[in-house]
């Protein structure tokens, strides 16, 4: 047997239990007892490159330890794309964004576009990447493939996707000016007391926190109506938590008490406020009482207001919704709301690992329903609408300018 078929052997008999540092290392040691022509030698033998042969002649040389249970010394091994290709995961995001769809309060989400088309077009953008690599960053950005469910009744509106993309590209231009755009809606309403609220908590094993058997809306403490105000690009929150009605009143008491307390300050050059919302409930695109409030609120501020509504039936693909609400749904969960300041304070206290922020405050006026606005009223309002969709997207001006 000669000497190439005893290394093999050896090798074989080895190889279950080598790892890619020890491979490298039984390589080396044998190539440095036969001497000169033993890389080649070894290299033919068990088909172990000779630059990995001589690197490890290298560690064996220089006796280099690594820590227990590392196979490479820090920062070795193939670079990752993503080290030295800074843009390329928001590149991917940015893609992806208009076109995602899935219930965005889920930890998993999905696109519709192929991995191929994607990296299609990032290559087209300058990236060296490939439809693997894209599969690789969409895993550890929380897609997935996923199949269709039968959830929805009834027909999607034709232009939804076309909204979207408006928003988008006016959200993208707003930002470039350096001027504040926000996601803004009412989070469910919730008992105020001692009731069960879902989710699980941690205590004492058999020890779980005790609760009202019936869910009774105990009249002195009522209901709460969280309305918050989601900054997309700051990643910061203002909740103002309304013990009255949630009406129209309410909803822009709310964005002038975030503009007052954080926006004003965020954004000291800003003479353009733009809000993206649902078309329905105290913020609906038909809500006449809405629209009057926010002409006040730019008469008062000097802000011009444009405001984008979501097509109906896509209230979840608000930012709000998965951005900020979702985030202070976990933080409460399994924590009865017994009191409003519990509930201020469980909000206020929401933070995450992306850095988000919220401020939170009991807002205790009262805001009655059922106000009716004229023609008359209707047409003092200072109002512009966009050409693409005017129902979903219209600009309120300051009456002073």
């Amino acid at each position: 047997m000669n000497n190439e078929d005893k290394i093999r052997e050896k090798y074989q008999l080895l190889a279950p239990e080598l790892n890619e540092r020890t491979l490298r290392l039984f390589a080396a040691a044998e190539a440095k007892v036969i001497g000169r022509g033993g890389i080649s030698l070894v290299s033919r033998s068990i088909e172990v490159t000779r630059d990995r042969i001589s690197r490890g002649i290298k560690d064996l040389e220089t006796k280099e330890r690594l820590e227990p249970g590392r196979v490479r010394r820090k920062g070795g091994g193939r670079k990752r794309v993503t080290d030295s290709d800074l843009t390329l995961k928001d590149d991917l995001e940015e893609l992806i964004s208009p076109y995602t769809r899935g219930d965005p309060e889920s930890p998993l989400r999905w696109t519709c576009k192929s991995i191929r088309k994607l990296a299609s077009e990032l290559i087209k953008k300058g990236h060296q990447t490939s439809h693997r690599m894209v599969a690789e960053l969409l895993r550890e950005m929380n897609y997935s493939l996923q199949g269709n469910r039968k959830t929805i009744e009834g027909k999607q509106h034709p232009d939804r996707d076309a909204q979207f993309e408006y928003i988008n590209e006016l959200a993208k231009k707003q930002q470039k000016k350096d001027q504040p755009i926000i996601s803004v809606d009412t989070k469910k309403k919730e008992l105020v007391g001692n009731f069960k609220n879902k989710g699980k908590n941690w205590r004492p094993k058999g020890v779980p926190e005790e609760v009202e058997v019936h869910d009774f809306m105990d009249k002195e403490l009522g209901k709460v109506a969280p309305y918050g105000v989601y900054d997309l690009t700051r990643n910061e929150g203002w909740v103002s938590v309304g013990i009255d009605h949630d009406t129209a009143a309410f909803a822009v008491a709310t964005i002038k008490r975030w503009w007052k307390k954080m926006g004003k300050g965020a954004y000291p050059e800003a003479n353009h406020l733009l809000i993206t919302a649902d078309s329905g409930g105290s913020n609906g695109n038909r809500n006449r009482l809405w629209k009057i409030e926010l002409q006040k609120l730019s008469d008062q501020t000097g802000l011009t207001i444009s405001v984008c509504h979501f097509p109906p039936g896509t209230s979840k693909w608000n930012k709000i919704e998965h951005r900020m609400f979702s985030f202070i749904g976990k933080n409460w969960s399994g924590k009865p709301l017994i009191s409003h300041a519990t509930i201020v304070s469980l909000i206020g206290s929401t933070k995450t690992k992306g850095g988000l922020q919220i401020k939170c405050e009991l807002d205790i006026n009262n805001y009655p329903k059922g106000i009716k606005i004229s023609d008359e009223e209707m047409k003092n309002v200072r109002i512009k609408r966009h050409r693409f969709h005017e129902d979903w997207n219209y600009t309120i001006f300051p009456r002073s300018k």
